[in-house]
């Protein structure tokens, strides 16, 4: 809760004629007028107060022999503020730095039955074997234990540099409380500006150089110096609440699925295509290059950090390889592998935080399950990309293809038409939210 109480002189006799307008815009900030009696010494109201949110009580004016305005004075309601929190945080974690991936790989082989018996399991009895082998292996070896942590966040351009110099910014520090000249104070701030200002360019510059060659990166850096953070959920939403919007929202999109009518001359051009009935399965060598090239990010349903897990790919890749091609030749995916993370986010920073509709949700898989999906949709672009089947406008989710790619595609065209004299009309749809929407039948196609 704000306070704030504002006190001034006008030049207009609120006695005779208010000023509406300005009421009226003070108004719309959340500010109250306080009447009060004369304030000036030809009995004229003068001087004003305005108050938010609390309105001012025990108005009194006394005049003043020093001044034509008399002494105005009142009393407010302070709001109690709210207690400091707890300057130490308690945190659960793993103690990593000392692990051993060599200790993680013989214990986690310790645990698990010999290739043979683990190839006769059902797929997901054997992926829960694995899983929970992992994460008995971490309980053994790195136990989760609860530390204090004080509540401050550092900032991460906080240099050894900068650290070094505390000792002259102290020094002039002192100087200053000591003298309390304004050259001091002058001098202490200069300094402290270079050293953090310096710092700051250090650390942003040698940022962006690693990330020159990574557009995303790029992207990331610059939203989180140029937009504001996100804002913290409203507590009128809970997890329940989102999670019965999501569910409502999956029901209404597969009903429109059902509702669609099948198109017969789609299926009689393609006819003579091959059609993809049976995925392959494949070698642990692929299985091992597609572990080390993932990006290592790892999500609380990861029983290991991903980065170890890529590190002791080589000493698990049987049992690895034999859930891939389970799951590829039954056609099923592991039933831990369908569970997902979902963090909502806003869809834009302007949106109303406490409208459930404006969040989007973002799905954290675990690690094995990318690789299984890194490994589905490699086959199945070869299978599109061998029979042609690849929409030739597409550019989302294709290989050497960007937004960019799309842009270029609708601009020459548009090139094109002008130059041959002819009108061009462009049509944006989001398709996705004409699903949400519940449009299908004629007018989807």
């Amino acid at each position: 809760m704000r306070l704030l109480d504002s006190a001034g002189t006008v030049t207009l006799d609120m006695s005779i004629r208010p000023p509406y307008t300005l009421l009226a815009l003070l108004n719309s900030f959340s500010l109250s007028f306080n009447s009060c009696p004369p304030t000036h010494k030809e009995g004229n109201v003068l001087d004003l107060v305005f108050t938010h949110p609390s309105p001012a009580t025990d108005m009194t004016v006394t005049p003043l022999h020093i001044s034509d305005h008399h002494l105005v004075s009142f009393t407010i309601t302070l709001p109690v503020l709210p207690k400091r929190n707890s300057q130490h945080l308690s945190l659960t974690r793993r103690n990593l730095h000392s692990i051993s991936p060599s200790s993680v790989a013989s214990c986690t082989l310790s645990s698990l039955p010999d290739h043979e018996s683990f190839s006769s399991l059902p797929l997901d009895s054997a992926t829960d074997t694995l899983l929970s082998s992992l994460s008995s292996t971490m309980d053994l070896l790195y136990p989760l234990s609860t530390i204090c942590k004080k509540n401050s966040s550092t900032a991460p351009w906080l240099s050894d540099v900068l650290r070094n110099n505390r000792r002259e910014l102290r020094s002039e520090a002192r100087k200053w409380k000591k003298s309390k000249l304004d050259t001091d104070l002058i001098s202490y701030r200069t300094l402290l500006s270079l050293d953090v200002t310096s710092a700051k360019i250090s650390f942003y510059k040698e940022k962006l150089e690693t990330s020159a060659q990574d557009p995303r990166k790029l992207h990331n850096i610059f939203s989180s110096l140029l937009n504001p953070p996100a804002p913290p959920f409203p507590s009128s939403l809970t997890t329940e609440d989102f999670a019965t919007f999501y569910t409502e929202k999956i029901e209404r999109i597969c009903q429109t699925f059902t509702s669609l009518p099948t198109s017969p001359t789609s299926h009689s051009q393609h006819s003579a295509t091959p059609t993809l009935t049976q995925l392959s399965t494949v070698a642990s060598e692929e299985v091992l290059q597609i572990t080390r090239s993932c990006n290592p990010t790892t999500c609380p349903l990861d029983p290991i950090p991903s980065a170890m897990l890529q590190t002791i790919s080589s000493d698990l890749l049987p049992f690895i390889t034999t859930v891939i091609n389970g799951s590829l030749t039954s056609g099923h995916v592991p039933t831990a592998f369908k569970k997902a993370r979902v963090i909502p986010i806003l869809k834009k920073p302007a949106l109303d935080p406490s409208d459930i509709s404006n969040y989007r949700p973002v799905s954290l898989l675990s690690f094995l399950s990318k690789i299984l999906e890194r490994i589905v949709c490699n086959q199945l672009s070869d299978y599109l990309m061998q029979n042609n089947l690849h929409d030739p406008n597409q550019s989302g989710f294709k290989a050497a293809h960007s937004t960019e790619t799309a842009l270029l595609a609708v601009t020459e065209k548009l090139h094109a038409a002008r130059s041959a004299k002819l009108s061009s009309v462009l049509i944006l749809l989001d398709l996705s939210t004409l699903r949400s929407l519940g449009i299908c039948g004629t007018a989807w196609e």
